[in-house]
């Protein structure tokens, strides 16, 4: 497996402009970020560039947090896109929800750097897996098309199309 060619994006949404900017603190070091106030905005950036990583908060208003997921994860281009859930909710419901919605994982507030930093390296690395993974399953798939392809037609050429059977 080659080495990423570019540096991971991580989409950042919360509706408190604080959390926004302490999150692009932690995280513009290692990683491209882009910052949306709102669930609509969140979902326009990812729809038209798919990013690495998505770190939204649960309360917002207009669109919460899972709804936006449940959108996410119902569009082919972000549906393999890890969304984490920032949230002061603590509840074991919020959390069975935000599963259930196709949340990756939940950091609660106030957040540790070290475990939004340790989180997110540890959901860029999964997501690089299976990005991987699937590449190479297409690839292998494709050449088990073209392989059944060029037998089939071995055995055409050689049978001159007719099939023998058993007697």
């Amino acid at each position: 497996m080659s080495a990423p060619s570019k540096c991971p994006t991580v989409l950042v949404v919360d509706d408190e402009p604080f959390n926004l900017s302490l999150m692009d603190e932690i995280l513009n070091k290692s990683y491209n970020v882009l910052k949306a106030v709102n669930g609509p905005e969140a979902l326009e950036l990812a729809f038209a560039a798919p990013p690495d990583l998505i770190l939204i908060d649960v309360m917002m208003p207009d669109m919460d947090g899972f709804e936006v997921c449940r959108q996410l994860k119902s569009n082919a281009a972000t549906m393999h896109v890890p969304v984490i859930f920032i949230t002061a909710k603590n509840e074991i419901k919020d959390e069975e929800l935000g599963f259930s919605v196709g949340a990756s994982d939940f950091i609660h507030k106030p957040i540790s750097v070290p475990i939004v930093t340790a989180r997110v390296r540890t959901h860029l690395k999964v997501k690089l897996m299976q990005d991987y993974l699937r590449i190479e399953n297409t690839k292998l798939l494709k050449d088990v098309g073209e392989k059944s392809t060029e037998l089939q037609q071995l055995r055409d050429f050689m049978w001159g199309g007719e099939q023998f059977v058993k007697r």
